[in-house]
């Protein structure tokens, strides 16, 4: 397939890719007997291991931490992705940042992680 424009873009938590590709897969099948495309069985397996939330529930993490002052909308669907449970994990994702965290405000991010977790 050729793609000859982008036409929107958009940042999807892991969970709500599943649920994409899945849906995907299911009207693909409903139109034909074609097998999935390997890339595409690829991306879904990876989806499915990988994603530990609902698709429902990444929404909400993802609107939840967004209400953190120096929280960037990147930063918050990588920690829904990654789920980090410790001080440590947490600054690593803010590693390229310009600014570091206190550490009230990681255990106030870390409270959010576990209430989804």
């Amino acid at each position: 397939m050729i793609v000859k424009e982008v036409v929107g873009e958009e940042l999807l938590t892991l969970a709500e890719v599943k649920e994409l590709l899945i849906q995907i897969m299911e009207e693909r099948r409903e139109e034909s007997d074609e097998e999935q495309v390997y890339e595409f069985r690829k991306a879904l397996n990876h989806a499915e291991i990988f994603s530990k939330l609902s698709a429902a529930d990444a929404k909400k993490m993802v609107a939840e931490l967004l209400e953190f002052e120096k929280m960037k909308p990147t930063i918050a669907v990588r920690i829904t992705d990654i789920l980090p449970l410790s001080r440590d994990e947490l600054r690593s994702i803010y590693a390229k940042e310009k600014f570091t965290l206190k550490d009230e405000e990681l255990d106030a991010i870390l409270d959010v992680v576990r209430k989804y977790a």
